[in-house]
């Protein structure tokens, strides 16, 4: 898989890619990540890519130009199969969202600034909005690092077991169980006998029941869905 990221602030995303999973991911080749200054395509010599937005009102809009002309240009190295802007007024990204998007080869992803981007960019180029939760970010590089990990883990031949994935939160709209290693007794507090036993299918059972306990318990939305 080949990831673009279209960002003012390319420092932001130095870091969560050089390391844990996604740089063994990035090593062994299963996954390539490409940070780009948006600035290379700015409308003049001081690197403008934003303007005060018409209406009036508080906060700069990214302009068009610098957009379209960067998407333009990195779309005639690659197709993308979906061009996607981190927004706080996008889908909610969940698990089935980064699960689809595993499958692609291709993806350029948008990081807004100030009050986001001009409203012809999304509707002409972007084909996917995405937003990381209910709240307001200074910018969409770390909402693009979340994205990215989310989607990068899932890539076969990342995780050293590749069961791992299946098993986590939100899988089948489930929380993940309660998981125990040494000590059994921990200052009282015992490692349940089922996982001391051996059995695969009463331990496969238990866990499976704790996993529908603790998501009524927790997040009862996701059984309605």
């Amino acid at each position: 898989m080949h990831i673009d990221i279209l960002t003012v602030l390319p420092d932001l995303l130095t870091s969560p890619f050089e390391h844990s999973i996604m740089k063994r991911a990035q090593d062994k080749g299963l996954l390539t990540v490409k940070v780009h200054q948006l600035r290379q395509w700015a409308v003049n010599e001081y690197g403008q890519i934003d303007d005060y937005q018409y209406g009036g009102g508080a906060g700069m809009v990214m302009m068009c130009e610098p957009l379209a002309n960067a998407i333009e240009q990195l779309s005639k190295d690659r197709k993308y199969d979906e061009i996607i802007y981190l927004t706080p007024d996008g889908e909610r990204l969940n698990q089935k969202i980064a699960n689809s998007l595993s499958l692609k080869g291709n993806l350029l992803m948008i990081c807004g600034h100030y009050k986001g981007i001009d409203e012809r960019i999304r509707q002409q180029y972007v084909t996917k909005e995405i937003s990381i939760g209910d709240y307001v970010l200074s910018g969409g590089e770390l909402a693009a690092a979340v994205l990215v990990d989310s989607i990068g883990r899932l890539l076969p031949g990342v995780l050293g077991d590749e069961t791992s994935a299946l098993t986590d939160s939100f899988q089948d709209n489930l929380l993940a169980p309660p998981v125990y290693t040494r000590p059994v007794d921990f200052r009282g507090h015992k490692v349940p006998d089922v996982l001391m036993s051996g059995d695969h299918k009463k331990i496969d059972n238990w866990r499976y029941e704790q996993s529908v306990q603790r998501t009524k318990d927790r997040r009862p939305d996701l059984l309605e869905d």
